[in-house]
């Protein structure tokens, strides 16, 4: 067996090929991922934002980061420094002499490859008798000869030379390491080992402890743990939170403590600035002891949410905290609504945990809107458009238009609108219809189904019904959109009383069903016994304005579906009578041909049900795996320093009892149209002992904006 040595690139070409595939793997990828590409698709994209958006914060600071920002430049010139560096390593890889070149007589003996023997000899004595030493030629040339000729006319030594490449037999096998020789050079031995000591014993344990300690602090969305647990300590000692309470919760977060995040700072004019505000505003509770409310980092973003609320002017220094506030709290928010759902899912399954009530659920997603557009609550909603002042409303309120809400401007006639806001040039009119143009309507279609059942429509006393919810996303335009922020559709469920035992009783899946002919064989009979036992749920959708949607229709079409079984019942009942007088071979065969027709009905809908069915479980497994983007449509916020998109908050609560029906779902990638599961609904039916209680049960299907 063939030796093996290690040797060290002592010349350093090895370890140029190294260097030049080590650079060339940062380079490239870098390249890719790196490269600000999208720089002029983003100064296109504002500046198609400037006529509806041009007003806005946001929009403002993102002009200003883009002009003064150089960090694209740095980008490119240190990309195009890598990308040269690589070039120069190629350009230099590629003039290296090769050390190893494969060994070919013909070439030594300057024969094309396959010649005779004879024509090998011959040209061995012509180049002997100009290289032999005694002739004055050079010796290692003539060795080389006489190498090639023994190779090409010896039987053995052609053998070796075409199995191992050399005609001396199999020799010892050289690795080469791709490092300079310099580096295990024993005068440079201690230096090598310092620089490996601090690079892994030093350097990467200080980083990726960094990295841990850091990362086990925060949640899959980047917010303290610490926080989150405050945000349920304080949900479950205060179930009914009011929005001041809710305001003292949200900024005592500890983000907002210069202890645990460095982003966040106290100022020694802090001292002076905040007094003076806690005056101005003059409805923030000082005295409070209760902590972490009392604590002086809390107690500044209070003051600065309440500031922003107030659309309070504050000075440079307070303007940059109040704008760090402000743009980290709609994710505060997000995270207190998640943690309501956590402790009403264990207040469901478990007990013994104090659910907060539906009014706080609803206050986060109020507060996150009032955060957004930078007013309060009590504040009227036509203050979210531009160049709308509190002295303007009273043209607005007055008798003669009766304007409080976006709605209502957008349903008047134009010369009625243009007439109300005179206070208005043209350029500024324009620009507030280009504004109201944005804003959205939402249109809900909901789908109420009892899966993996045989008539998934039918909706009975015990079902399970899934609610699925279509949104369509349209512009503003026209009377018709006035229905469009805070969307409610109710839905009713009304339930006769039934017995228990009744309830109990289990349906027959499509895929356990044994005997197809014998089902229809009792078709009459059964038909009888289920409107008797069960009375399917009447499923309706109204908006919050009273009107009410294709729903109805819904239930109008199972009335008239209703009278159509009771006349055939009534027909087929006649129709037995007559055919009571024919001859009983005839009343045989009629039997058999209707059992056939029948059995192929039933194995049909059976089949369509089924591919239906899987068709769904299909189609919600692919929106389980699909990636969307979360950027929508922009929201007009005036005041809020961080763009923001459009995103919607969907879920069922029962308003009687004040509860969540359904966890609420985060609607963030609607753009044009979306299916969405709204939840579960359980219809169970009333004991014995209720049947005094009141037989309907109400859910309300909500949509808020983000």
């Amino acid at each position: 067996m063939a030796g093996q040595q290690f040797q060290y690139d002592d010349s350093g070409n090895t370890f140029f090929y190294f260097l030049t595939s080590f650079v060339g793997l940062i380079v490239i990828p870098a390249t890719y991922y790196l490269w600000p590409r999208d720089q002029n698709a983003e100064q296109l994209r504002l500046k198609s934002l400037r006529r509806v958006h041009g007003r806005c914060l946001w929009y403002r600071l993102r002009l200003m980061k883009s002009q003064q920002s150089i960090v694209p430049t740095l980008k490119k010139a240190a990309l195009l420094f890598g990308w040269a560096v690589f070039l120069l390593l190629a350009y230099k890889v590629s003039k290296l002499d090769r050390e190893y070149q494969e060994y070919n007589p013909y070439e030594v003996l300057n024969l094309d490859p396959g010649a005779s023997v004879s024509e090998i000899k011959k040209q061995y004595r012509i180049l002997s008798l100009k290289h032999h030493p005694d002739k004055g030629g050079d010796e290692a040339t003539f060795m080389r000869i006489v190498k090639a000729h023994s190779a090409l006319t010896n039987d053995e030594s052609r053998q070796n030379w075409e199995m191992y490449g050399n005609p001396d037999g199999p020799g010892a096998t050289s690795f080469g390491i791709a490092l300079p020789a310099w580096i295990v050079d024993q005068k440079n031995s201690m230096l090598v080992l310092l620089v490996y000591g601090l690079a892994f014993m030093v350097i990467l344990p200080v980083v990726v402890g960094t990295w841990w300690y850091r990362s086990i602090r925060y949640s899959g969305d980047q917010i303290l743990i610490s926080t989150t647990q405050l945000f349920m300590h304080f949900m479950y000692k205060t179930p009914n939170m009011n929005m001041k309470r809710l305001t003292m919760v949200l900024t005592a977060a500890f983000e907002f403590d210069p202890r645990s995040n460095k982003e966040a700072t106290i100022r020694p004019t802090d001292n002076i600035e905040v007094p003076q505000l806690i005056r101005e505003l003059g409805n923030i509770n000082v005295k409070k002891k209760e902590p972490p409310f009392c604590y002086p980092y809390s107690l500044k973003a209070r003051v600065l949410v309440l500031a922003h609320l107030a659309r309070m002017e504050v000075s440079e220094e307070l303007e940059e905290d109040q704008r760090f506030v402000v743009r980290k709290s709609p994710a505060f928010l997000q995270e207190m609504i998640n943690v309501g759902c956590q402790l009403t899912m264990m207040a469901n399954s478990r007990g013994g945990f104090h659910a907060p009530r539906l009014v706080t659920i609803e206050n986060c997603m109020k507060l996150t809107q009032m955060i957004v557009q930078g007013l309060q609550e009590s504040k009227s909603p036509l203050l979210q458009l531009p160049h709308f002042e509190e002295e303007h409303l009273r043209y607005c309120i007055s008798k003669k238009y009766k304007v409080r809400t976006l709605q209502d401007l957008v349903s008047l006639k134009d010369s009625d609108r243009r007439s109300m806001l005179r206070f208005l040039g043209e350029e500024k009119y324009d620009e507030v219809m280009a504004v109201l143009g944005t804003f959205p309507h939402i249109t809900m279609d909901t789908k109420l189904q009892v899966l993996d059942d045989e008539d998934s429509n039918n909706i009975t006393a015990g079902s399970i019904v899934t609610v699925t919810v279509t949104l369509t996303r349209k512009r503003m335009s026209g009377p018709a959109v006035c229905k469009f922020i805070n969307l409610r559709f109710l839905l009713f469920f009304n339930f006769l009383y039934l017995k228990q035992g009744d309830a109990n009783k289990a349906k027959t899946k499509v895929w356990q069903n044994k005997s197809k002919g014998a089902k229809k064989a009792a078709k009459s009979k059964r038909k009888k016994l289920t409107k008797k036992k069960a009375t399917p749920a009447l499923a309706k959708t109204k908006q919050a304005n009273g009107n009410v949607t294709g729903n109805e229709a819904t239930a109008a079409a199972v009335a008239a579906k209703e009278e159509e079984d009771e006349a055939s019942d009534k027909g087929s009942e006649s129709d037995e009578g007559e055919a009571n007088k024919d001859s009983p071979s005839e009343r045989d065969e009629d039997s058999d041909k209707q059992s056939d027709t029948e059995v192929d009905e039933v194995a049909g809908d059976d089949e369509e049900e089924w591919e239906a069915l899987q068709q769904s479980i299909q189609r919600r497994e692919r929106a389980l795996l699909e990636t969307k983007s979360k950027v929508t449509h922009p929201a007009y916020s005036l005041y809020f320093p961080e763009e923001k998109q459009e995103w919607w908050w969907l879920y069922i609560a029962d308003r009687r009892d004040q509860t969540l029906v359904s966890m609420p779902y985060h609607v963030c990638t609607l753009k044009d149209s979306e299916e969405v599961g709204a939840g579960q609904i359980g219809c169970f039916p009333q004991q014995d002992g209720a049947i005094n209680k009141q037989p309907c049960s109400a859910f309300i299907l909500h949509l808020h904006a983000e």
